[in-house]
């Protein structure tokens, strides 16, 4: 593993970017603002690698604002629908960052904080790199401290690990995801309309207009969001809601977390070749196609992201959970720490 400057936010807090690599000659650069994986770079088919995950080379960029690419999101990822949260008979009222709604922890959420690094050693010498982070009470309207950490680990097989553990003084919700958009065919390359997405998961659960949900299931049989076979994506864009993308429930809220990771999506580029494997031990899974990007971010290869430049998986519990239990406990209690595990496994056809 390596490291260097990042560069210095305004306030001239130093930022270091981590470089995990393996011997295929696959690597992850992880910056501590934010717990951001800037690239990623996987083989092709014949070899050849390039970066899988939108981004940008600098810090500048990173902290003039941008739809969370490659961050890490919460303290709850997704939109908690007025902000208001009930927690022990209790309404907290959260910082509203998207009309209402709160998104993905608020104005200054996980994805805007400085993170400590500390390189970890593993058994199986692995590049993994923990990166940790204390949220004190109040912090975006949230109540309780909260201790965070978050272990990327780029493994002999090229899979991306995400670890995440969390501890708190006090009841208090917590879901996290690990929000990269990829492009298999390599950032910059275009739109991922030609990817193949399959989702192992029958139940949706439906938003409104302003991407605010139901709080009610839905079956996807015979739906636009029906991807329990293979599609390609440019094919169901029409179809989808707003072009957007859904929340996936992968299990029943009241069953107890698998043993280990399990498949949860699979996604193919045929020109290059690339499969990206999705496993996790989480209730829910996003599905995000891009859709709001607008062509005025302009990422590392120097091109402009537009719409469907990339597609995000993000693997987390259901945002609403604090308030609505039968879908997904996502609370976090004193002396029960709370640990996540997805794994990011890439290879080819």
């Amino acid at each position: 593993m390596t490291f260097r400057s990042f560069g210095c936010l305004p306030s001239g807090e130093p930022i270091e970017a981590y470089t995990l690599a393996n011997a295929a000659g696959a690597s992850a650069q992880v910056v501590t603002y934010g717990g951001i994986v800037t690239a990623l770079r996987m083989p092709d088919r014949h070899g050849r690698f390039a970066d899988v995950v939108l981004g940008f080379n600098d810090l500048a960029a990173y902290v003039a604002g941008h739809p969370y690419f490659g961050a890490i999101a919460g303290r709850i990822a997704g939109r908690v629908r007025g902000g208001r949260i009930t927690v022990e008979g209790r309404v907290y009222q959260l910082a509203r960052n998207d009309g209402s709604n709160h998104l993905h922890g608020g104005r200054v959420g996980l994805d805007k904080r400085v993170w400590a690094a500390h390189p970890m050693p593993r058994a199986d010498g692995a590049d993994s790199l923990q990166l940790t982070y204390r949220s004190p009470d109040g912090e975006e309207g949230y109540p309780g401290t909260m201790d965070l950490s978050v272990t990327y680990t780029l493994t002999a097989t090229n899979a991306l690990l995400v670890e995440t553990e969390a501890r708190a003084d006090r009841v208090t919700p917590l879901s996290l995801a690990h929000h990269s958009y990829f492009n298999l065919a390599g950032e910059g390359s275009g739109t991922v309309e030609g990817h193949e997405v399959q989702i192992f998961a029958s139940v949706i659960i439906p938003t409104d207009e302003k991407l605010t949900f139901s709080g009610r299931r839905e079956s996807v049989t015979g739906s636009a969001s029906d991807f329990t076979r293979p599609r390609r994506l440019g094919d169901a864009l029409p179809q989808l809601f707003q072009a957007h993308g859904d929340f996936y429930l992968l299990r029943e809220p009241a069953a107890a977390p698998p043993v280990k990771p399990t498949l949860t999506a699979r996604v193919v580029e045929p020109r290059s070749g690339r499969v990206l494997e999705v496993y996790t031990d989480e209730s829910g899974l996003q599905f995000y196609t891009g859709s709001a990007l607008d062509g005025t971010q302009v990422g590392k290869s120097g091109r402009a992201y537009g719409p469907h430049a990339g597609l995000c998986l993000e693997c987390q519990g259901y945002p609403d959970g604090a308030s609505l239990p039968a879908l997904g406990d996502i609370l976090v209690r004193p002396g029960q720490p709370q640990r996540r595990t997805t794994h990011y496994a890439f290879s080819t056809v």
